[in-house]
């Protein structure tokens, strides 16, 4: 029900019963954020609470003032200050803009008019920054009457022209800014329909800008901004193969005989849907094959000439005749992954039910027609992109280079021989303002080897590195095999002698590495350097964390204190020897 196609109506008609079973959801996470709108917002906040609440985010609304987004922001809002948002909301709109060129204006006179509506939005983008948390600000959607007809795209007073321009501007700033991130309301209301977008009657009558039937798909996209930054997207598309990426079965028609390429329109539809996957591996995402089918055949299907994807492109290739549901499950084994970070695809009806009922928490995609599949993977907001950093740019390679690894350790019966073969180098660092997109993505996305699962905002990240009072330690591995990129991440508050970490990451990437060794070994050498007499180490369990339970008593700290919902554990630095670091070249950076 939250995912592209929408059934508006069925969702407005149910919205109490939706959220009634929505909040009984396991492990929601509490997020605040503030709702500052130049329209009425009251409905918006109700359906953007369930997609949220979907997502796996609890939110609290703070409701700003009717058409106060500008002063709510500008000047202190006392109520605003102490609600202390995690995300800032601006809905503004093609309503919003105070004044459109005229046909006459000069020139300069329509460009003075754009500077001023750009000047009053940045300006109020400009003062969000003191709460330091994301902000996300619509751009403008066109008007619905071109004075001009078709000239109004390109004539100097066009409106069209004036709002294309407007929103080059706010893209710009986004691009250019730290904390600021765009929802593409322009592109919403294009592919929803103008007309439809926003109903003339219902504004002059309850001052909504966006009809009824629209705001489902707002807030679809507006909540996978806000997952996205909490680390809530998902990691891998898992695809069938026959009838999914190519037409036809590949072990009855052959290579020859499947339906793929610009030859047919079929073929061109398989094609298309190759096209996004590649596009969604150059972004990070990884690729997995389920397939029932004899492996040998299936992998003939990427010698097609007009295959856009190969064999190297998948970081999981289960093609046999298991179950499917089996197969994810070894696949996230393989991956290190949990099987709710898969979105499974495959045109089989009956397939995706047994996926849906399996128990596994897996995104299944329900589609009938493969010309519409990249549309609908794309507007269900799976893989909402709010930071492209360079290891998410190699990251399907790390995990191809991974199986290297994986391949290679079969050859030694003793790990640590094979551990001692591949080489490793560790880069430690600080903070750096080059790694705070990485830094911050790494936090919100690892939930395995995580303590205390908590997030952070790159902003929280930025006033972390500039604080004095805090160690703080990235990771970069490097083996024979390849760079895995930064890959660990350790923050440890210090007061007096005490320091207290706060946070432990590791990507799944590399677990068994023993990388946490030397990680918690310079911790070991800073926090002496400050003074530090003992360190405090927190673990707080949750479903996905248990693979770290016994972190703490591994490295060599003794429990303090076991609760329900955390347990602590304090390590004496008069111990301060920590083992298994010779396996490692560390270099600083």
């Amino acid at each position: 029900m939250f995912r592209y196609p929408l059934d508006s109506s069925e969702i407005l008609r149910k919205k109490r019963t939706l959220r009634r079973h929505l909040i009984e959801k396991e492990n929601l996470i509490d997020k605040k954020i503030a709702l500052l709108s130049g329209s009425t917002i009251g409905e918006i906040s109700d359906i953007l609470e369930l997609f949220l609440l979907d997502f796996g985010i609890k939110p609290t609304f703070f409701e700003g003032g009717f058409n106060r987004y500008y002063e709510d922001l500008v000047f202190n809002n006392e109520r605003m200050v102490e609600f202390a948002p995690d995300i800032i909301y601006i809905h503004i709109g093609i309503h919003n803009i105070t004044e459109m060129p005229k046909v006459g204006n000069s020139r300069k006179d329509t460009n003075e008019l754009l500077k001023k509506e750009y000047d009053r939005i940045s300006h109020t983008l400009d003062s969000a920054k003191k709460y330091n948390c994301p902000v996300i600000v619509n751009n403008i959607e066109f008007p619905t009457v071109r004075e001009l007809g078709n000239r109004d795209a390109y004539d100097t007073n066009g409106k069209i022209r004036f709002i294309t321009k407007l929103n080059l501007m706010l893209a710009d700033y986004a691009d250019e800014s730290e904390y600021v991130y765009i929802n593409d309301i322009n592109y919403l209301s294009g592919w929803f329909g103008l007309e439809r977008w926003s109903d003339p009657g219902y504004y002059n009558a309850y001052k909504y800008a966006v009809s009824p039937e629209a705001i489902p798909l707002l807030c679809l996209s507006l909540s996978s901004i806000i997952k996205a930054l909490f680390g809530k997207n998902k990691k891998a598309l898992m695809l069938d193969l026959d009838n999914t990426l190519w037409g036809g079965t590949i072990g009855d028609d052959g290579v020859e005989g499947i339906l793929l390429g610009e030859e047919a329109p079929k073929g061109r539809a398989y094609y298309s849907i190759q096209q996004y996957a590649k596009e969604m591996r150059g972004q990070g995402i990884l690729l997995g094959v389920l397939s029932k089918n004899d492996e040998d055949i299936a992998k003939e299907g990427f010698t097609h000439p007009s295959s856009v994807l190969h064999e190297e492109d998948f970081s999981a290739f289960f093609a046999n005749w298991n179950e499917k549901q089996h197969n994810a499950v070894e696949a996230a084994k393989l991956l290190n992954i949990a099987t709710d970070s898969f979105v499974f695809v495959d045109d089989n009806p009956g397939e995706r039910e047994r996926m849906e009922q399996s128990g596994l928490d897996i995104e299944v995609v329900n589609f009938s027609l493969p010309e519409r599949l990249p549309e609908r993977l794309s507007m269900s907001g799976y893989f909402e992109t709010v930071a492209l950093s360079e290891d998410d740019l190699k990251r399907a390679d790390m995990y191809r280079e991974n199986s290297m690894r994986d391949n290679e350790s079969r050859q030694f019966s003793d790990y640590t021989s094979f551990l001692k073969s591949l080489q490793m180098k560790v880069y430690l660092s600080g903070f750096t303002y080059e790694r705070r997109e990485r830094i911050t993505q790494l936090i919100n996305k690892t939930n395995q080897f995580n303590t205390t699962t908590r997030r952070y905002t790159a902003e929280e990240i930025a006033a972390i590195g500039e604080n004095e009072d805090v160690i703080k330690i990235t990771a970069r591995l490097v083996d024979k095999f390849g760079d895995n990129g930064l890959v660990s991440i350790l923050i440890a508050s210090v007061n007096n002698n005490k320091a207290v970490i706060d946070l432990f990451v590791m990507s799944c990437r590399v677990f068994d590495r023993e990388l946490e060794y030397v990680v918690f070994n310079e911790l070991l050498k800073q926090a002496s350097a400050k003074g530090v007499d003992e360190i405090e180490g927190i673990y707080i369990g949750t479903k996905k964390n248990v693979v770290i339970k016994d972190l703490y008593t591994k490295l060599g700290f003794l429990c303090t204190e076991e609760k329900e919902e955390e347990t602590k554990y304090i390590f004496n630095l008069e111990n301060n020897k920590c083992e298994n670091v010779d396996l490692f070249e560390v270099i600083y950076e």
